[in-house]
């Protein structure tokens, strides 16, 4: 048989057995889908962003407690009521109900007399770096910038927060049960923020405030031209900042873009390959979600009205400017922008984009309608908040603002909560809250009052008069003084 002859026969052969197979329904169908356009499978958990958002879960639980009712003491409640003579009850770690002198006190509870003090929601501190930036500052533990890249939105905060920093339980006998640690400001992006309870802990996860939403920290100004314009690298002027932040957020909005692109494709069945995951890129792209909020250092009005200018350019939104010394000569396009402003009372003129900072500066923005927020950024002023509203209060008394006392203590309680988006949860004393209360040897804006008693979800976590409550640190131990921060 010849080869031409050979090949002939086997073609023959192949178009029966094909014919054959047609015939019994074994055969391909025709509109099968090729095997090129099965779809892809899903990435695994850790390179999809979205399927374990919060990869360091909370898992604080809060401490014993008894139903409590306090009485007779003076009340500001953070919502603009001050009471004299009045009653807060806390029960299973709530608010239950806060009123006059004849509000109803459960039969089971401890009654706490509150004569001649007073009674405000536990302090928040805003902008701390208690944690990363221990104190005593110890060099082996400054874990607080990550000053190695213009952008390095992809570091997040509780990573490098050390739960055994002694500043914790300093913070908490100044009356702060709430804070938010940031990472340093020598970046564009310097990372994620996180919201902790100020309660001892061995770990982190311990002390995460739970559900609070991640902020990320945005720097404007001096900080970030200086680091990196120093190292001969951009950004090393104000327009090189603009144009770093403009340029991680269009990098951000592409990112975003695959990532719908591939969950509508997938949803569809249709062939989809996920992009790479991209950290920085996650935070920036939860931001223009809407589910990271921005945290943003900036103390100029020009600046502050350039960052807004920016937010606006690509679909997200500010939600408190930070160290804002200036915020009296923005005070209207802040409130019409309802974006908060943090700041000190006296802080000014340590540096150039602070020269024309004021002690006034809170309340004239406050005045405008701008949210108003006293935040410490330091180890010390951290335990003396109330102080330092007093100061930001008595610079707007002076000029003819007539702030009260009900007023002002929502720039260190209900504020800062807003501007952590944890407000429905903390910051002021409203029944079904967290009963996050302290009670105060004395008026608490008077520099002679101290934090007695404090308590977080209902629980005493600080007793100035009971050893007890009066947690120390490891990392003091054998340490001349220690603990003597409740003297």
């Amino acid at each position: 048989m010849t080869p031409r002859l050979r090949a002939a026969l086997a073609a023959t052969a192949t178009a029966a057995l094909l014919s054959a197979c047609a015939t019994t329904g074994t055969t391909t169908p025709a509109n099968k889908p090729a095997k090129s356009e099965t779809p892809a499978k899903p990435p695994r958990a850790g390179l999809d962003p979205s399927a374990r958002p919060d990869a360091f879960p909370s898992t604080y639980a809060p401490l014993p407690s008894r139903t409590t009712a306090i009485r007779g003491a003076t009340v500001l409640t953070a919502t603009g009521q001050e009471i004299p003579n009045g009653v807060v009850v806390m029960s299973g770690g709530k608010i239950l109900v806060v009123g006059g002198a004849d509000t109803a006190i459960p039969a089971d509870a401890e009654v706490v007399d509150g004569s001649g003090k007073w009674i405000t929601p536990g302090i928040i501190d805003s902008h701390s770096h208690l944690g990363v930036y221990p104190s005593p500052s110890v060099p082996a533990k400054s874990d607080g910038n990550e000053a190695t890249d213009p952008n390095t939105a992809y570091v997040w905060a509780e990573h490098s927060l050390w739960p055994q920093d002694p500043g914790f339980n300093r913070a908490r006998a100044g009356g702060v049960t709430t804070l938010q640690i940031l990472p340093g400001s020598a970046n564009l992006f310097g990372g994620r923020s996180v919201a902790v309870r100020n309660v001892p802990s061995v770990t982190m996860q311990g002390m995460k405030f739970p559900g609070a939403p991640y902020g990320v920290k945005m720097a404007c100004g001096e900080n970030p031209k200086r680091v990196y314009g120093g190292k001969g690298r951009t950004p090393s002027t104000a327009m090189g900042n603009v144009a770093g932040y403009r340029r991680a957020w269009i990098d951000a909005a592409d990112y975003a873009r695959k990532w719908d692109d591939y969950r509508a494709k997938s949803e569809k069945g249709e062939k989809a390959d996920a992009p790479k995951r991209d950290l920085t890129l996650d935070t920036l792209a939860g931001v223009l979600r809407g589910e990271i909020l921005v945290q943003n250092h900036c103390y100029r009005a020009d600046e502050m009205a350039v960052m807004i200018d920016v937010a606006k350019e690509f679909g997200y939104r500010i939600t408190m400017f930070h160290h804002a010394s200036e915020a009296y000569k923005a005070g209207a396009l802040l409130a019409k922008e309802d974006i908060c402003f943090a700041t000190w009372a006296d802080w000014q003129g340590f540096k150039m984009e602070s020269l024309d900072g004021i002690e006034a500066n809170a309340a004239i923005a406050y005045k405008a309608g701008a949210c108003t927020v006293i935040h410490s950024d330091d180890e010390t002023m951290t335990q003396r908040l109330n102080q330092e509203a007093a100061l930001a209060m008595a610079a707007g008394n002076r000029i003819g603002f007539g702030i009260t006392r009900a007023e002002a203590i929502s720039w260190i309680t209900a504020n800062p909560a807003k501007a952590m988006g944890i407000a429905d949860q903390t910051g002021s004393l409203v029944p079904g809250k967290r009963a996050d209360v302290v009670i105060w040897s004395g008026d608490p804006f008077s520099t002679y009052s101290l934090a007695e008693r404090v308590f977080l979800d209902g629980a005493v976590v600080y007793d100035r008069k009971d050893p007890r409550y009066q947690p120390k640190s490891d990392f003091e131990l054998g340490t001349p003084g220690a603990g003597a921060f409740h003297q």
